[in-house]
């Protein structure tokens, strides 16, 4: 059985072909980076502009690579939101007009909960690989406390159902997410701010080892009525306020080099100390929120999921912390981590199960919610 998925939810145009649910036939993203470097982040006009330009190819290619033809579709699983509307609008849209013309089922899927899947879907691959089985549902790892960490995103979702095959409906219970940036945006500002290029989650990762993480102090975030959701603005700005007032020449100096080649490998040793440090309280306060959760929701297991997910030092801290109490955390690997269309195929496969489907008048929805 055959999902096409397809997601356009912000910067990536992305397509994928599912077999069954679990494999993997294909799975093309078409990536928008270079169009928002110069920028520092994404601009919503440009973005849903290139995912016009990038949509049909994307899935002919998705559909080339999986040696399948549009005829051989059981149905099309498609990101509703949330997410950037023009963005969304043009993978709603094309899906929709591939569902009238082909005469397959429409499935609309949260965003959020393809990020959920991403994880069982490693899992899959990795019995696959083995030559096992894949499992036919995942009770296994429920109930489980999922991490949705991205630089759109940061949530936390007790889930309580994932595949299963009329039983029940996927269950999730919302119990903590960012009140004002996001994980992975603050580290994008960051990054902004010390010239350092976009995005930025992936250039402060692979300088962290060059510094001390304990060389800046920056105040770990409280919320103050004892809540599980997250804050990331005040790490951000102490570190706007540590560039302003004892930074200032290192600033400069990146200001002047940031275009020389090699520019990242030669940085002043406090920058490096400071992007440690940012790094570091940015991880731990993702840890330490999600360990008082497990604290009160007893989870089986840990799925941590989104573009954030994959930073090394993240997935050193949850494996070493909930290692030490007996939870064992799941994490998708770096494909399936960013946005892409696999993970969205992989929620479609046990709505097409239970008959759920969408009709034509779907339209987009921002700010969908998963719980």
């Amino acid at each position: 059985m055959l999902i096409l998925g397809i997601e356009s939810s912000c910067d990536e145009t992305a397509a994928a072909v599912l077999e069954d649910g679990t494999r993997v036939l294909s799975n093309i993203v078409a990536s928008q980076i270079e169009v928002h470097r110069q920028y520092g982040g994404v601009v919503p006009e440009l973005a849903s502009r290139h995912h016009l330009e990038s949509i049909v190819p994307t899935v002919e290619s998705a559909l080339l690579e999986a040696n399948r033809g549009k005829q051989h579709l059981d149905a099309i699983a498609v990101t509703q939101g949330p997410g950037l509307v023009g963005s969304l609008l043009v993978g709603l849209n094309y899906a929709k007009a591939l569902s009238y013309v082909l005469g397959c089922p429409l499935i609309a899927v949260n965003h959020l909960e393809g990020h959920i899947f991403s994880v069982p879907l490693e899992l899959a691959r990795i019995e696959q690989d083995r030559g096992a089985q894949p499992r036919s549902d995942w009770d296994h790892l429920l109930p489980a406390l999922a991490l949705v960490v991205s630089g759109g995103h940061t949530s936390l979702y007790v889930v309580n159902g994932l595949w299963y095959r009329g039983k029940r409906q996927e269950r999730y219970r919302l119990v903590g997410r960012t009140r004002d940036d996001a994980a992975g945006e603050a580290f994008d500002k960051v990054a902004k701010l010390l010239f350092l290029g976009y995005p930025g989650g992936p250039i402060i990762d692979r300088l962290f080892p060059r510094g001390d993480p304990g060389a800046v102090s920056l105040p770990a975030t409280k919320i103050s009525d004892r809540s599980l959701d997250f804050s990331f603005s005040g790490i951000k700005t102490a570190v706007l306020r540590q560039v302003q007032s004892a930074f200032q020449a290192e600033s400069e100096f990146l200001r002047q080099h940031r275009n020389t080649p090699g520019f990242h490998d030669n940085l002043p040793q406090p920058v490096y100390d400071l992007l440690a440090s940012f790094q570091s309280a940015v991880v731990e306060t993702l840890f330490q929120t999600t360990f008082r959760a497990a604290e009160r929701e007893f989870p089986k297991s840990i799925l941590v999921s989104g573009g954030v997910a994959c930073n090394r030092w993240l997935r050193e801290r949850f494996s070493q912390g909930f290692g030490r109490v007996g939870i064992p955390v799941h994490f998708p690997s770096p494909l399936l981590s960013t946005d892409n269309a696999a993970m969205i195929a992989a929620a479609g496969y046990p709505k097409f199960l239970r008959g759920e489907f969408a009709d034509l008048t779907l339209n987009a929805d921002v700010n969908l919610k998963l719980a």
